[in-house]
């Protein structure tokens, strides 16, 4: 079956960014089509019911680097989208204790002193280092990187970005150093002498991160969660109301108000080109929509490799894209609850912290042993879990006294030693998760009446990210900025002309943050 639809672009993908790329495009006056494989828009941002009354979100779970300038500029406040930020903080699980620290700071250093009173001294000054390089590197987040090779037209954002943090005054160009370099033990372990502070803190540095907590340049990955905020609190973490497919819809009714076409269950195979230039598009089922440019949001392997078919790839650039490390390590969990869990280190009436994330870290040495252990097994038996119950404060996802809880998981590696199938191993591993929150909170596996699964695998096939990668690539230093996904393509321009890159295989990489499609339809716009 053949199509003679032609539009201006083209977007191959529905997801959050492909979404926010296709809106600034028709606001700018283009004529847009959205190409989706699935039978739903959202990619990774979506909301389902996984249990009878129970809905939740599938994959990504929190909001907090979803830019305010994306939420301002395609108004979608005025299209339905709500965050409601987490008051509590974090609850960390610990052997017969816990820590929980909320975003009241004189409570948080309390609780940090019955620990360590030096390490409650330090944490004010910790944090606002953290916070200080985080805002500078957020005006970079916001441009397309510098493009190594790119001649004259690389040469100012090279040095835009070089005056941004120049500006740092002495101490934090060196905090910056140090967060850019160390690992993320090392850094922590210069700061601070309690677990479970270390583990508590050293937490953010381990999400969607298939790496040993002392691996060199792993401290980063603070930065990199430190970007966010939620109504215009630094940091700060929230929920969507309806759960984060409330994100795409409402970025998608903004689109479609703009005239974005959005097709559904239309996977592309391949981009169609003429002298190096790019044509348009057929779909695996032979239709063909043509259009001058092709924004692509989805993984920049798949992109080069199969999409373009290598089409103006060196052979460095080849070598490079099939080195390309994806791989996250992540096993998501949803679990519909007849009642909310009862941590038995807290009291029967403490609720406060169901509005926050709870976490199962307790430290360092708990990250480095599951690390270990699912580098040489597959998957670690003592996970690293971070649980949100969004019931407690959105009740329009579950019947009157039920509750839902996302339980994000680290670390269960994609590829399985000695011929185990994630097929077949998915529900004792869930089992596994399970049993570790019930050792915290003992009525917890008795409340689940229902609960999904997904595991690397899953994501991988659900939703084509390679090697189950929720960031399309791990956000390490030599996949960061110039280098991703490999340098000389860190602008968006992919090598067949008017074929952009607008995903999370960009920069500034994973979470739902909207930057790159952001950034894609910004260097589109210059090139018209």
């Amino acid at each position: 079956m053949k199509s003679n639809s032609s539009t201006d672009v083209i977007i191959i993908g529905a997801g959050h960014n492909g979404l926010v790329c296709a809106t600034y495009l028709a606001k700018a006056g283009l004529s847009v089509r959205v190409l989706e494989a699935r039978d739903c828009i959202g990619g990774a941002a979506v909301t389902e019911e996984f249990h009878p009354g129970f809905r939740n979100s599938v994959y990504s779970y929190s909001v907090s680097l979803l830019h305010p300038k994306v939420i301002a500029d395609l108004d979608l406040e005025a299209h339905g989208l709500e965050i409601l930020e987490r008051p509590a903080g974090s609850l960390s699980l610990l052997p017969n204790d816990h820590m929980q620290l909320t975003r009241d700071s004189e409570q948080a250093k309390k609780e940090i002193a019955r620990f360590s009173k030096r390490d409650a001294q330090r944490i004010e000054q910790f944090e606002d280092q953290i916070a200080v390089v985080a805002r500078a590197l957020r005006s970079l987040a916001i441009k397309a990187p510098p493009n190594f090779g790119g001649g004259w037209r690389s040469l100012l954002p090279f040095l835009q970005s070089g005056r941004q943090l120049h500006q740092l005054d002495r101490q934090h160009r060196i905090v910056l150093t140090e967060l850019m370099t160390k690992s993320l033990g090392d850094y922590l372990d210069a700061w601070f002498e309690g677990d479970a502070l270390k583990g508590l803190l050293g937490f953010e540095g381990v999400i969607g991160n298939f790496a040993d907590p002392y691996q060199q340049g792993t401290a980063y990955v603070l930065l990199h969660h430190a970007f966010g905020e939620v109504k215009g609190r630094e940091g700060a973490w929230g929920i969507a109301r309806g759960g984060m497919g409330a994100i795409s819809d409402a970025i998608a009714r903004s689109a479609i108000s703009r005239g974005v076409i959005i097709e559904t269950g239309a996977p592309v195979a391949r981009i169609i080109s003429d002298k190096g230039s790019a044509r348009g598009v057929v779909t695996q089922d032979g239709r063909e929509y043509f259009a001058p440019i092709v924004s692509a949001n989805i993984h920049p392997q798949i992109l080069l490799t199969k999409l373009m078919e290598r089409q103006g790839l060196t052979d460095d650039d080849n070598r490079r894209i099939d080195a390309y490390r994806s791989h996250s390590a992540t096993f998501r969990m949803n679990v519909a609850l007849s009642e909310l869990p009862k941590f038995s280190s807290l009291r029967p009436d403490d609720d406060f912290h169901f509005k926050g994330a709870i976490e199962l870290c307790p430290s360092l040495s708990y990250m480095q042993h599951a690390y270990r252990e699912a580098k040489h097994d597959g998957w670690t038996r003592k996970p690293i879990i971070s649980m949100q119950i969004p019931s407690t404060q959105d009740p329009t996802l579950t019947p009157k006294g039920g509750h839902v809880a996302s339980l994000f998981c680290q670390h269960f590696q994609r590829y399985l030693p000695n011929d185990e199938n994630w097929d077949t191993i998915k529900e004792s591993v869930a089992d596994t998760v399970i049993s570790a929150i019930d050792e915290h909170a003992p009525n917890f596996k008795s409340a689940i009446v229902g609960r999904q699964i997904k595991t690397p695998l899953d994501i991988e096939r659900d939703l084509n990210m390679v090697g189950g990668d929720i960031f399309h690539g791990a956000l390490h230093l030599d996949q960061f900025h110039a280098m991703r996904p490999i340098p000389g393509l860190a602008d968006h321009r992919m090598p067949i002309k008017g074929v952009y890159l607008c995903g999370s295989g960009a920069h500034p990489g994973g979470g739902v943050s909207g930057l790159p499609g952001h950034n894609a339809a910004r260097e589109i716009l210059r090139d018209r």
